[in-house]
């Protein structure tokens, strides 16, 4: 009997890692990425809301690259760091911790 492989439930586009969605946090899939994300980029883990990634496809070799620039390492499409700092500053003024 053949094995049938499963749809991955995750993507990672540049190093940050979302639901097949392209969202950090996702009802549909009952997936949150943000702990994960904000602890690879060297943040401690806080209340705030999801980053979702750009509209992105995958080129020959399966690497995601934003749809807008064609690119893999998109520094518009894909700087999370930068991203992931604007969403911790709201949570921080909204009183979030």
């Amino acid at each position: 009997m053949a094995e049938v492989q499963a749809a991955p439930t995750t993507v990672e586009i540049n190093d940050a890692v979302f639901c097949t969605h392209f969202k950090e946090v996702c009802t549909d899939c009952d997936f949150d990425g943000r702990e994960e994300n904000d602890a690879f980029f060297g943040y401690d883990p806080i209340d705030r809301e999801g980053i979702e990634a750009p509209a992105s496809t995958t080129n020959k070799e399966g690497i995601y690259q934003c749809k807008k620039h064609g690119s893999t390492g998109c520094n518009q499409c894909y700087n999370w760091k930068k991203m992931l700092t604007r969403a911790r500053t709201v949570a921080k003024k909204a009183g979030k911790k």
